[in-house]
């Protein structure tokens, strides 16, 4: 069934592009107008905690109806936000974050991720489904874990961090293993558009993993550059997995925005951020680009422009610099969510999310951006609405992701016609 709806969607699409001879030569390229959706916390689906199929329905349709109104032609959806799942799984028990107990499902059989990926592609939107590769808690609650979750049936694979939460030791093979069983159980199961990690790779430098170290580690001079290759290898294992059973899946990573300070690394950026994910969490951004184990990369630019450590528009270029030419897709992410951060009074206004989309724009190197989060849209005042109005003026989105038939008849007759020829094919 997946490979015949993008057969499908093919077909409909070539139809869409020249619905009466009127093609055009060189259509331009589609652009990222994406939004993460957020489980973690229930920051934005769901809300609260609960069973109910018909609340969780009515919630996604909601969501999805907004993003389609806002201009956006992308979902990320947050499917495992620790060691869970938003998804029937065999490998990650259900998430509490969706029914109140980890291990418990949803009322009448319902599937979320299911559920969502139609809603999606019903709208013309497309659904990336987001996972945390190595987060295990984000309550500190080991005790609320289900006896089935992978980190309480294999001892020893997770570790109790700082912040009091637990992650998965990156240095163990079985490890990446589940990861990897995990996107592949999503990828074969579902017909998403991409697979989506977030930054969150090792959770600091002083994490507790010395004995991995002497198991795993030789070869390696220092621990740092050895944690930076179980990442890389995790992203290339992933790689491979997911293209091996969808070629035109999308695989991307949203890193920090700040790979590494210039002076910490000379192939780094002009910024002073305290948080460089190549040092802190070990995540290489620029192994992964120039090896091509990624299809598209996120960085987090959650700063404005004219910011004294770190600057939007001088890590958007830098970002640029180290993208052009490899044949992975630059998006960049966006700091909505600062908008009604009272802690961040210079963000009293949108102007700074505008600012941004408008560097974005002048740089057709920039393949679009992606805002963080859902829920921030919904929280600032007049903040969809405008987003829409710069969409339309700039993309030609009109709360619509991508054009569609102008004549519905066409739309209906050519629908009708190629599925009774793909029925034909099939006999």
């Amino acid at each position: 069934m997946k490979i015949i709806r993008r057969i499908l969607a093919a077909g409909l699409s070539l139809a869409m592009l020249a619905p009466a001879g009127a093609q055009a030569a060189n259509p331009e390229p589609r652009q990222m107008r994406g939004v993460w959706v957020s489980s973690v916390y229930n920051l934005d689906y769901p809300a609260k905690t609960t069973t109910s199929a018909d609340a969780l329905k009515s919630e996604a349709d909601r969501i999805l109806d907004n993003c389609v109104k806002t201009g956006l032609n992308t979902v990320f959806f947050q499917v495992r936000p620790t060691s869970d799942a938003l998804y029937d799984s065999d490998i990650f028990p259900w998430s509490h974050w969706l029914t109140g107990k980890q291990g418990t499902a949803p009322a009448d059989g319902f599937d979320p991720l299911a559920y969502w990926v139609d809603g999606a592609h019903r709208r013309g939107l497309e659904l990336h489904a987001w996972i945390n590769p190595y987060r295990v808690t984000r309550d500190k609650n080991w005790d609320g874990l289900d006896p089935a979750n992978p980190a309480k049936v294999h001892a020893g694979w997770a570790v109790k961090y700082t912040d009091g939460n637990y992650y998965y030791d990156p240095g163990i093979p079985e490890v990446r293993e589940l990861v990897v069983d995990g996107a592949a159980e999503i990828a074969e199961n579902y017909d998403v558009d991409g697979i989506h990690l977030d930054d969150y790779f090792y959770p600091g430098t002083d994490f507790n993993d010395a004995a991995t170290y002497q198991q795993y580690g030789s070869g390696f001079d220092n621990i740092a550059d050895w944690r930076r290759d179980n990442v890389n290898q995790l992203v290339a294992q992933l790689d491979e997995e997911l293209h091996g059973i969808d070629p035109d899946l999308q695989f991307g990573i949203s890193p920090a925005g700040v790979w590494a300070n210039k002076s910490t690394d000379p192939r780094g950026s002009d910024t002073r951020g305290g948080n460089e994910s190549y040092v802190k969490a070990y995540a290489d951004s620029l192994a992964w680009i120039k090896s091509g184990t990624v299809d598209y990369i996120v960085p987090q630019i959650y700063w404005e422009i004219g910011h004294s450590a770190a600057d939007f528009a001088t890590l958007t270029d830098w970002w640029i610099s180290k993208t052009q030419g490899t044949g992975v897709k630059l998006y960049i992410g966006l700091a909505a969510y600062k908008c009604h951060d009272s802690s961040t009074p210079t963000w009293a206004t949108t102007d700074h999310i505008f600012d941004s989309l408008d560097y974005i724009a002048a740089r057709p190197a920039v393949s679009g951006a992606v805002l963080f989060r859902y829920g921030s849209l919904d929280a600032v005042s007049g903040l969809r609405d405008d987003l829409a109005a710069w969409y339309k003026e700039h993309t030609g989105a009109d709360s619509a992701p991508e054009s569609a038939f102008p004549d519905e008849k066409n739309a209906a007759t050519f629908a009708g016609v190629f599925t009774l020829f793909l029925s034909a094919l099939m006999r």
